[in-house]
């Protein structure tokens, strides 16, 4: 039943108690200024009744039924125009009121709104004393404060759903990983954590910047309140109110129930803003009021309401260079960017790949009920090898079918199962060529004075003549294999660029950067 049913079924108890032609409540709107009354449920007065608004000034009858505290009664001659004059409903011709009574009403000692009784008989409420209105006022503020606790319950409901779905339950993941840029990076996030300055967080893309953004949250004031993720890149401009603000039920077609926005969902908490650089110019321009005035309103509401958010976002594009081309709104960049943090790609991490790579093993053991799955050292050197353009997501994806396609070859029965490096698939020559010198191919990105991995092989032979010997080095084999790869792909999907990407399982920007690198022409 919705809360107009309700209301109705309330001034049909009301019209059984006293004889009248109608019976309206009015709520008073949440305005500063000048008291405004809008009906909410009439009966007995035609529809157009409810699209009205009546300013209480402008209406003297219901001015001074605000102002008299247990109601009264208009004489015939009282000489007070009606508001509802004409507007009586299967009226044959457009009569004038003749009897006017009503009373304001209050929910929690706050004044809510007015009941009005109307009538066409200048004698209707001769026999309705002050006892009879004052039974109509309780019953209608007994219904009133029922439907008030029912609306509150609802919402909170609503908000306890939403949240389920938006907040992630488990802990904030580890940032892992020694190398010095991620070393730079905690401390850079430790640093701007306990503040509540918007943070721009920016990189490639599956680098984490999703795991930045719940470190940001997990050190900062906020933790205890929600971490709400929204999806710009996902959102429609013709949903991005509802999404960001939410809204009333009737704002427009479909709106069938009120809906919490994220920005109320995160009220107390912190907002990620994921791919921000995706969003339509008209959708930047009113989360920039937003981010201006802490002000949110939902789309068909007249009641504006103050949050407290943090706002984090994050995106891979050059946001500079999208205000340069006119595509991302200056001053919703600089709102955005008051403390930018960069994410390192996973190229610049150096030996971090062993690190994430053993993490993701680990979580591959539990997942397929296999034991102890190790990297052989000629897998950890291919790893190694690898420039990575899809980055921690791709390490993560390839970890995976890595992991199915070892306990597939040799089965559950060992003590430990082997990841080689033709599991990885990164490429033909990594199961054989010799991997090259540690110092110049597994330590490339090593810091100074960390140790070596210690799956990695020692090489003590001079690089020059067994790597020429034994043919190739790793990263030329497998950049071999990687162009013959592209090349093949595209041949098979005459020439389009996303449907190779997907067949390789990378995303479409990477892809297309590692075919540019390698020097593979595109068709389209």
């Amino acid at each position: 039943m919705t809360t107009e049913t309700r209301f109705r079924q309330l001034l049909a108890a009301v019209r059984g108690l006293v004889r009248c032609d109608a019976a309206a409540l009015l709520r008073l709107l949440p305005e500063e200024g000048e008291p405004v009354l809008q009906p909410v449920a009439v009966d007995g007065l035609a529809e157009e009744a409810l699209g009205r608004r009546f300013p209480a000034a402008a209406h003297p009858r219901l001015a001074r039924l605000l102002a008299s505290g247990e109601g009264l009664r208009f004489a015939a001659d009282a000489g007070l125009p009606d508001p509802y004059d004409g507007l009586l409903e299967h009226q044959q011709e457009l009569e004038a009121v003749h009897d006017c009574m009503g009373a304001p009403l209050r929910v929690d000692g706050r004044v809510w709104g007015l009941v009005t009784l109307d009538a066409l008989d200048p004698h209707a409420f001769d026999e309705v004393g002050p006892q009879r209105l004052a039974a109509v006022v309780r019953l209608l503020e007994a219904g009133l404060a029922a439907e008030d606790t029912i609306a509150t319950l609802a919402q909170r409901a609503a908000r306890e759903q939403a949240l389920a779905r938006a907040v992630r339950r488990d802990g904030p993941r580890e940032l892992l990983g020694r190398s010095a840029a991620m070393v730079r990076l905690r401390g850079e996030i430790d640093t701007v954590a306990a503040s509540d300055l918007t943070v721009l967080i920016l990189g490639e893309t599956g680098v984490g910047k999703e795991l930045v953004a719940e470190r940001l949250h997990a050190r900062s004031t906020r933790q205890d309140r929600p971490l709400v993720q929204i999806n710009c890149a996902a959102l429609p401009e013709t949903l991005a109110d509802s999404e960001l603000f939410g809204h009333k039920r009737g704002a427009f077609t479909g709106a069938v129930a009120d809906r919490v926005g994220k920005f109320e969902l995160a009220d107390g908490g912190t907002l990620l803003l994921d791919e921000v650089g995706e969003l339509p110019l008209p959708v930047q321009a009113k989360l920039l009021r937003v981010l201006q005035s802490g002000d949110v309103q939902r789309p068909g509401s007249d009641r504006v309401q103050r949050v407290d958010v943090r706002v984090l976002a994050a995106t891979n594009r050059d946001l500079r260079e999208e205000v340069a081309r006119g595509r991302f709104r200056a001053d919703l960049y600089h709102r955005l960017s008051v403390y930018p943090l960069r994410v390192p790609a996973l190229r610049e991490r150096g030996r971090d790949v062993l690190a994430l790579a053993g993490s993701f093993l680990e979580e591959n053991q539990h997942r397929l009920g296999a034991r102890n799955l190790r990297l052989s050292p000629a897998a950890s050197q291919a790893l190694l090898a690898h420039d990575w353009p899809g980055n921690v997501r791709e390490l993560e994806h390839l970890i995976s079918r890595a992991a199915l396609r070892a306990l597939a070859t040799a089965g559950r029965g060992g003590r430990w199962i082997a990841i080689e490096p033709e599991h990885l698939g990164l490429g033909e020559g990594a199961s054989t060529a010799r991997p090259a010198p540690t110092e110049a191919v597994a330590g490339a990105g090593r810091e100074p004075g960390m140790p070596r991995d210690p799956v990695a092989p020692a090489v003590d032979a001079a690089p020059g003549a067994e790597a020429h010997a034994m043919g190739p080095g790793l990263r030329a084999a497998t950049e071999q294999f990687q162009r013959r790869w592209i090349e093949d792909a595209l041949r098979r999907h005459d020439g389009a660029m996303a449907a190779a990407a997907r067949e390789a399982g990378m995303d479409r920007s990477n892809f297309l950067r590692l075919a540019k690198r390698l020097g593979v022409g595109v068709a389209r």
